[in-house]
């Protein structure tokens, strides 16, 4: 089973600002270091939504689609990715200053073999490719971070 990758900030905006930022998916790119692009297929996101995505590392460049599983407004988002089975969420609390966001990477039924494989042969092992997706979470949620304290 792969374990949880969990990142956390505090930001100075409210969770409606925050919101607008984390659920609009078209902009994932501008956040994630590794999530280049996101394609919503539809015009709105909500819960049953799909993706293209196109991912990059270094050289490497590769797609995935994504389908959302969660979706509560100004509360949580999240996105299973269709070829590893992990998934995806950014949930806000309310807190005293503004609004609290968790990133998480979750594989509840594991991560498929071939996407193992790949991290293996390709991505440098799965302790390192984890240490990757830690840190692109925390510079993710310090781009969203700067937005939303921007736009507030």
């Amino acid at each position: 089973m792969a374990r949880t990758l969990e990142a956390t900030i505090d930001i100075d905006a409210t969770p409606n600002d925050v919101w607008a930022i984390v659920s609009d998916l078209k902009r994932m790119g501008e956040w994630s270091p590794q999530c280049r692009k996101m394609k919503v297929l539809g015009d709105t996101v909500s819960e049953g939504t799909k993706t293209v995505n196109l991912n990059r590392k270094g050289m490497l460049v590769w797609p995935t689609t994504s389908k959302v599983v969660r979706y509560v407004p100004e509360k949580t988002i999240a996105f299973r990715i269709v070829e590893n089975r992990t998934i995806w969420s950014y949930e806000i609390e309310p807190t005293a200053t503004g609004s609290r966001v968790v990133e998480r990477r979750e594989a509840p039924t594991g991560i498929s073999k071939v996407s193992q494989v790949l991290v293996k042969a390709v991505l440098g092992g799965n302790e390192d490719f984890e240490k990757d997706l830690v840190e692109g979470m925390n510079a993710t949620l310090r781009r969203i971070k700067s937005e939303a304290e921007k736009a507030g």
